[in-house]
């Protein structure tokens, strides 16, 4: 293994080492590179005792919204990045549904400048997806090759699906010489309308408008077919329901470039969340059936969904306190991230490793991140802590897991940026 220049590697003895680029899990000493980890007999007598601590990469989220530039009464670039390094998140991925959107180099400069403020020892990495088309009037594409340039990883559109299926083809063609993967996130915007919940009888009971399955499987099925004819790398974002997993397997099986994610709560909740109406439960996509979200779940224990992300959007006091159907959509999430994915490993869901898998190692791969510029931290997966407002690092306080006990301490965090 070479070894940095610049960066005196860190020893470590009597660690559970897991990593997920390599397949590694094991006990014993480490010495521990910028580009990785290298286990060693012995570590000298200087090194860091891990007393059966696992050593593990920094998380990488694929989703998470930081609010800056357009929102900051919300959160800021530098309030989030800080929390989730806290929270052992070394890489945060912001979508482009900014305000400006992520369509000109000026947004890139000004997100990358904002994030290159903070100090790398306290704060998350932070990588910007380029959006796929201009402004709101989704009729021309942007200057995709320029923003990657600029420094954007990936191009991608979230929230509703573009309606010009066309425009879509001619972007997916392109992307597929740009070596950049496109992250969509299937939803018809005509069948979701004003949708706020599953469509079903517990949206008919309290009288909420609903979003229907089929308002993800319909564009899910155009932009599989569309990925496929042009050769392009495609990232489905935020899958709901057990159709779309069945969809997503179906195109592996028979070649497609595809890979997927889902929202870590939607692996916990289900519409009988909604059930009190708390509008911290008001998210988009809607927590749909239990069969819903039991589908999603054996998606991530067989691999079928790549990725699990926070899809974090934290929200000012006042977003919430409307009646449910006049709130705005999202949770806050970063802070519960972890604890969640170790609480999945507890539950016989994932290994260690097929947890890191999903929220370390098949997220890097989606934007083109090397293993070596992820990080890495000393984290105790049994030490609980209870979720409340006064806990929360995120400047967002509309978490649905508040009052949940969840495991995973980080102690020491090794980011090792570039």
């Amino acid at each position: 293994m070479s070894k940095h220049p610049q960066r005196a590697p860190v020893e470590l003895k009597n660690v559970r080492l897991l990593d997920p680029f390599r397949g590694v899990d094991r006990i014993g000493d480490v010495r521990l590179w910028p580009e990785g980890p290298e286990p060693i007999s012995q570590a000298g007598p200087g090194a860091l005792d891990g007393d059966g601590r696992w050593l593990t990469p920094l998380l990488v989220d694929l989703a998470a919204r930081l609010r800056e530039p357009g929102a900051t009464h919300k959160a800021s670039i530098g309030s989030e990045a800080r929390a989730a390094l806290a929270r052992g998140i070394g890489t945060l991925v912001l979508p482009p549904d900014t305000e400006p959107a992520i369509d000109s180099t000026a947004v890139v400069e000004l997100i990358l400048e904002r994030a290159g403020r903070l100090d790398p020892a306290q704060a998350a990495r932070v990588l910007p997806v380029a959006a796929l088309v201009r402004g709101h009037a989704q009729d021309q594409l942007s200057e995709m090759a320029t923003l990657a340039h600029a420094g954007c990883v990936a191009v991608g559109h979230l929230g509703k699906s573009l309606r010009n299926a066309a425009l879509l083809r001619r972007a997916l063609q392109y992307v597929a010489g740009l070596d950049l993967t496109v992250m969509l996130q299937p939803m018809d915007a005509d069948l979701a309308e004003d949708g706020v919940a599953h469509t079903g009888r517990i949206a008919a009971r309290l009288g909420l408008p609903g979003v229907p399955p089929s308002a993800e499987t319909l564009i899910l099925a155009r932009d599989l077919e569309l990925a496929e004819e042009a050769g392009a790398r495609l990232h489905v974002c935020r899958l709901s329901t057990a159709k779309g997993v069945e969809m997503v397997a179906a195109a592996k099986t028979r070649g497609v470039a595809v890979t997927c994610d889902v929202a870590m709560h939607q692996l916990w909740f289900s519409e009988l969340d909604t059930l009190d109406l708390d509008p911290r439960f008001h998210l988009l996509p809607p927590l749909r059936r239990q069969q819903d979200r039991e589908a999603l779940t054996e998606g991530v224990k067989s691999g079928v969904i790549d990725c699990i992300v926070s899809d974090h959007q934290p929200h000012d006091r006042d977003a919430k306190l409307a009646p449910f159907g006049l709130t705005e959509p999202g949770a806050s999430t970063l802070d519960a991230f972890l604890g969640l994915g170790l609480k999945l490993v507890h539950a016989g869901v994932l290994s260690p490793l097929g947890w890191l898998t999903r929220c370390v190692a098949a997220p890097a791969r989606v934007v083109g991140l090397p293993a070596s510029r992820t990080g890495w931290m000393l984290l105790d997966p049994e030490v609980d802590s209870v979720q409340t407002v006064d806990s929360l690092l995120s400047r967002g306080h509309n978490s649905p897991f508040l009052g949940w006990s969840l495991p995973g301490r980080v102690d020491a965090r090794f980011p090792f940026h570039d």
